[in-house]
């Protein structure tokens, strides 16, 4: 495979299981391909996260200035200025939007009864991270064992889409993770992070890879079809090493 000049990449899924951090392997992978051309990672989850899944298990002589992190489903993107990480934009919500996005998961959680209300969650199962509200239907938390098994068809997560988009118009509502739905301003999602990102680098947007383990409809990488690049689907972190060996041997 050519070398793309921008590759991208989702998280959880992908480069690693879900808000689990990089193995090791991955991490030396990444690392490599950071010598060779530049990567975005964005995914839904708020840049602290994206610090300790991906950042804090890289090398330490990790070529940091070619990595793009894009959190909140591509709500914000921070870039490497040598001694920490530069917010490049925010597109954060309002208080009155805000507001609006936390009455309709209410709403839509009583309507759909797919969430089971009556056993506690593992954390939050609301998170306000800025550019974008998640609703993680066990919580933040959660065993990975049981969020793999809550909603294998999608159709949980269709449920509350629907009840959620239904009441908020104005805003995107799109799938997160395995057990999460991600409400951000409209169109702000994977299409306009990475857009936002080709063009700050001044890259054609045909010229960039994205690989992604929900490349599919109504899966969280759905998006990325809105834009011109490359896509590459995968359905695990082996898979997605697999490709990346192949761009730095």
């Amino acid at each position: 495979m050519k070398l793309p000049p921008l590759v991208v990449f989702d998280l959880d899924g992908t480069l690693a299981e879900s808000k689990q951090a990089l193995t090791n392997e991955m991490a030396t992978l990444l690392a490599r391909l950071l010598e060779v051309t530049r990567v975005a990672i964005v995914s839904g989850g708020a840049l602290p996260q994206f610090l300790k899944q991906v950042v804090e298990h890289l090398p330490k002589d990790a070529g940091l200035a070619h990595l793009y992190l894009l959190p909140t489903s591509g709500g914000a993107l921070y870039e490497w200025s040598g001694n920490g990480w530069n917010k490049v934009y925010e597109e954060r919500l309002s208080e009155k939007e805000t507001r609006s996005a936390m009455s309709a998961i209410d709403s839509a959680m009583a309507e759909t009864k797919v969430i089971d209300l009556s056993r506690p969650a593992y954390g939050d199962r609301v998170e306000h991270r800025g550019s974008q509200i998640t609703l993680s239907a066990l919580g933040q938390r959660a065993p990975l064992t049981l969020k793999k098994e809550w909603d294998i068809d999608h159709t949980k997560r269709q449920a509350l889409q629907a009840a959620l988009s239904e009441r908020l118009p104005d805003f995107s509502v799109s799938m997160g993770g395995t057990t999460s739905i991600d409400i951000t301003k409209r169109n702000i999602d994977k299409a306009y992070g990475i857009r936002k990102l080709c063009e700050r680098l001044r890259v054609s947007e045909s010229d960039a890879l994205y690989i992604g383990d929900e490349l599919i409809a109504n899966g969280n990488d759905e998006a990325v079809f809105k834009t011109d690049v490359r896509v590459r689907a995968v359905s695990s972190p082996e898979e997605t090493a697999e490709i990346i060996r192949s761009l730095v041997l």
